[in-house]
């Protein structure tokens, strides 16, 4: 009997020794690449994935948040936090795919490697499949920028002035060529404002080249950014230029000041595509493959596009209190 026990004792201790091993050989090493911290889109982004990373953590793992210090160089910049996180022994990264001429080698590189991906926020699923990644979690922008421009003409405004921010952007590009093919069928126009690197973060110069726009050309009845920050300083560029009430104003996605306005009418819409959903959901699918080899038959996870507006500015509201949106 001792002798059995004595058995059973050295097998447990075997078994324990392999489940270990097995935990700690399967334990994901995830790394994802975001935009720059002072860009508040990038908010709820982060706590998708502070979210997410507590499961990571049940099974030992870990994710590190990797991001722009600005956007000057944006592609490029982007591929080398991709090889950095690739030098860094990872086994997945989630990454958004803004300018592909400048990241899908590197991030097929990763993959050759074979570091497993989940692009999200920028892409859509034939760019995933083309590049070798898993999945892609997001909006589609090509459709976001549709529904802007649908949107808009629904209301009765019939000439659009889409801001492109970081013009040459994949993902904006489609967002502005998206409000073209949109209205432009139905008896509306647009075109596309791109601003210069060194006006992107000058609230300022925003301004003035805006109120410049509308003044030039008064038959502008609707402007579309591209970014919640853009919209405060077109915001403000409407005011100057002495069209607020004339000039209708959305923005893809949202912060404090633009809820604010949609709530008090000076501002239509916001695009929202549920930037917390699309890191917390990639962090989760990512980490469920490596570790369990699970993948949804689901492909693309798609989180957007919806439109908050005067219909949903209070429910919308209680999550921007939780930090979610």
């Amino acid at each position: 009997m001792k002798a059995y026990l004595g058995i059973l004792r050295g097998v447990f201790a075997v078994a324990l020794t392999v489940s270990a091993s097995v935990t700690t050989a399967n334990a994901a090493k995830i790394a994802v690449i975001a935009g720059k911290p002072d860009d508040t889109f990038w908010q709820p982004v982060k706590k998708g994935v502070d979210d997410a990373r507590k499961v990571v953590e049940l099974t030992n793992g870990s994710v590190s948040f990797l991001q722009l210090a600005n956007y000057d160089n944006l592609g490029p910049d982007a591929a080398n936090l991709i090889r950095t996180a690739v030098s860094q022994g990872v086994d997945g990264i989630v990454v958004a795919n803004w300018v592909p001429d400048a990241m899908d080698a590197a991030i097929k590189d990763a993959v050759a490697k074979g570091v497993k991906v989940i692009l999200y926020n920028a892409g859509n699923i034939d760019k995933a499949r083309e590049v070798g990644a898993l999945n892609y979690v997001g909006s589609d922008e090509y459709v976001a920028g549709q529904a802007a421009g649908k949107y808009f003409l629904d209301k009765g405004f019939k000439n659009i002035l889409c801001v492109n921010h970081v013009p040459g952007s994949f993902p904006l590009e489609q967002r502005c060529k998206g409000v073209v093919d949109a209205v432009t069928p139905n008896g509306g126009k647009s075109k596309q404002l791109p601003l210069p690197s060194t006006q992107a973060d000058n609230a300022a110069a925003v301004a003035q080249t805006i109120k410049a726009t509308l003044l030039t050309d008064p038959s502008i009845d609707a402007i579309l950014t591209l970014n919640p920050a853009v919209a405060d300083w077109a915001a403000s560029g409407i005011m100057q230029a002495g069209v607020s009430g004339k000039v209708a104003l959305g923005s893809f996605d949202m912060n404090e000041a633009g809820l604010g306005r949609i709530k008090s009418g000076g501002q239509t819409f916001a695009i929202d595509q549920q930037p917390y959903l699309q890191s917390y959901l990639a962090v989760g699918l990512l980490n469920s493959f490596l570790e369990y080899g699970l993948q949804l038959p689901t492909a693309p996870v798609l989180t957007g596009p919806g439109f908050v507006d005067s219909a949903n500015i209070d429910a919308t509201l209680g999550g921007v209190k939780k930090g979610a949106r």
